[in-house]
Order: structure tokens, then C-alpha cells, then sequence
């Protein structure tokens, strides 16, 4: 069982779609995304074994440091699943340590980082990765509407009915202008709290220029009964999976509930396309209001140089501290 690299240009990506558990952070259009963000150059490698495809992996190759990783993906991207694909009938330790192999001898690289939708801790630790777990949320679209919308806090049912009492509608927005105006929006959520926005609004631009004509990516706008852009949602979704990226409003118009709103039909929206698990995108005591099941991330990393992989969380912990004081001394 080993990874072959596919050259981009010689990418089946139809083929690659196939693949129940394929999530839109492993499109095409999303490794322009990255790319243009500067996360590194694709790599895409189809796990074969006995010259049968029974896999596949897709990641970005980057050179930090002095030292080359293959992230899949990495803290910072603003991005969900990725990692490996695999055929029911693999069995996920052989796979993580044929993908450990690619990694450090045809790759070149010294550190391995993932998180895909069938992350496995047993198996990230019998393959001799390293683990680090955090939690999330997941709403099960497979659900009939009605269950999932008796399944929120009976507050979070009162604002729902609230917006659409007080005539908040939402609107499926296009490209145009739409990175300017979330981005707004968001940093008026973060001024309230002294802080700056964790990404800019090129970041944002980058998403929605790559993504959006792939059909992929979801954009919500929400007004009031006077038409007044008062809040805006990002939402991605492919195959099975969909994912929040983020929203921005205007503090002063919250009253009106848009976010319950932009929330509640970017749900529907992804239920009526086939999507059965949406992620929320991470922790959050407010996601807990809209009746999602806990979710475990699990992050599975490795590295063939002695003592790195136990400075991870050293360095994230120092990094966003060293963010959030730069965010208040702006």
C-alpha cells in the first residue's frame, strides 16, 4: 500500500468526487483558495495497493521555517476536512502510515498534519501519530425540518420567528462587493470587543473569487424591512458535508435575530441539496443554541525530527496569544 502524486494538470478531479466522504475542502477550487492565500503548492496522491486505486489524499506542501510540511489542512487556513479519502474496506492505520511514508521520503517533509471527516484517534495512534482533540459541533441534516428545528433552544426558535415577525429577510447574494460588506460587518463585531478580525478582507475576497463559481460556496445577506444590509453569512458545502465559515453583522441591529436567521436558512439550504452532516466550524457556546451534536476534532500530526512534534501546542498557544495582543493594540 503506498501514495503515488498526481501532477495537478493530470488530476482526475471527477474521479476524486466520487468518493463518499469528498468534502469542498478538497476541490480544486478550494486549493486555488489556498494557494492564493499562500498556504503552499496542492499535493494530490492516489493510495494504491496491488495497482488497485483504494484511496486518496489532498494537501498543501509549504516550506516553514526551514523546514518543509504537508498540511492538510493547518491552523490558520480558515479551513475545514481535508486529509485522506479512503474505500470503506481500508484499514485507516495502514493508510495513515503509507501517507507517513509519502510525506517524509517522496515529499521531503518533515512534519505531517491532517483532519478529515473520519478522523480516528485509535487508529492516528497505532500508526504512530501524534493527537490533539478539541471540540465542535455537527447538525444532522438527515433529520425531517421540523426535527431540527424543535431540536434548538426554545430561544433560539423565538428569534427565528422573531426576524421573520419584524420582515428580516435572507438572500442568497452574489461575488459582487460581498467580500467588502462581510468584512465590515465582521470587523463591527470584533471593534465591540476591542479586537481586530483574525482575517482580512483579501483573505475573504480569495474565498469567494476561487470558490464561489464552483457552486460550492453559499453567500447570505440579511435585511431588514427597509432593505438595510444588517447581516451576512459564508457557508460551504459539497457531497455529504457543509461547513459555516463565518458571519458578520451589525451590533446595534442584533435585536432583529438576523444571524438565527442566516443560520437557520443556510441549514435548509444544504438539506434540500442532499447534505446529511453540517459542520459548525468549531467551538462555541452560541452553536449549542441551534440543537447540533458534539463533535470531536481530531487533528493527527507526525514528524521525523526528534522533540518537534512536542513543540505544536507550545507554539499555538504562543501564537494566538501573540494574535489576540495585536488584535487589542490596533
Amino acid at each position: 500500500m503506498r501514495f503515488r502524486s498526481i501532477p495537478i494538470e493530470e488530476v482526475d478531479w471527477a474521479a476524486l468526487d466520487q468518493y463518499k466522504d469528498r468534502t469542498c475542502s478538497q476541490r480544486r477550487p478550494w486549493l486555488a483558495y489556498l494557494s492564493k492565500i499562500g498556504a503552499g503548492m496542492p499535493v494530490i496522491a492516489v493510495l494504491e495497493d496491488g495497482g488497485r486505486e483504494i484511496g486518496c489524499f489532498t494537501g498543501m506542501r509549504k516550506r516553514i521555517y526551514g523546514v518543509n510540511v504537508l498540511g492538510s489542512p493547518m491552523k490558520g487556513w480558515n479551513t475545514a476536512f481535508m486529509g485522506l479519502n479512503l474505500s470503506p474496506i481500508v484499514p485507516r492505520a495502514d493508510a495513515l502510515k503509507a501517507l507517513r511514508r509519502f510525506a517524509f521520503f517522496e515529499q521531503k517533509c518533515a512534519y505531517v498534519e491532517l483532519a478529515d471527516v473520519y478522523q480516528d484517534t485509535e487508529s492516528a495512534r497505532a500508526a504512530g501519530y501524534e493527537v490533539s482533540a478539541s471540540r465542535g459541533f455537527v447538525s444532522d441534516l438527515a433529520l425531517a425540518e421540523n426535527e431540527l428545528f424543535t431540536r434548538m433552544t426554545s430561544a433560539c426558535r423565538r428569534c427565528i420567528r422573531k426576524a421573520e415577525r419584524e420582515g428580516v429577510t435572507v438572500e442568497e447574494a452574489g461575488p459582487a462587493g460581498f467580500a467588502e460588506e462581510f468584512h465590515a460587518q465582521l470587523s463591527n463585531v470584533f471593534a465591540h470587543q476591542g479586537l481586530l478580525p483574525p482575517y482580512s478582507k483579501d483573505r475573504v475576497q480569495a474565498l469567494v473569487d476561487c470558490v464561489y463559481p464552483s457552486g460550492n460556496l453559499l453567500l447570505l445577506r440579511a435585511r431588514t424591512a427597509q432593505g438595510q444590509s444588517i447581516a451576512t453569512g459564508i457557508f460551504h458545502g459539497f457531497g455529504k458535508y457543509s461547513s459555516f465559515w463565518g458571519n458578520g453583522s451589525i451590533r446595534d441591529m442584533l435585536h432583529l435575530r438576523p444571524n438565527q436567521a442566516i443560520h437557520w436558512y443556510a441549514m435548509r439550504y444544504w438539506k434540500a441539496r442532499g447534505v446529511v452532516c453540517h459542520d459548525w466550524g468549531g467551538g462555541g457556546e452560541y452553536k449549542k443554541a441551534y440543537g447540533p451534536a458534539g463533535l470531536t476534532y481530531v487533528i493527527q500530526y507526525q514528524t521525523n525530527i526528534p522533540g518537534l512534534a512536542q513543540l505544536r501546542e507550545p507554539a499555538l498557544r504562543v501564537f494566538y496569544r501573540l494574535r489576540r495582543l495585536i488584535s487589542k493594540t490596533h
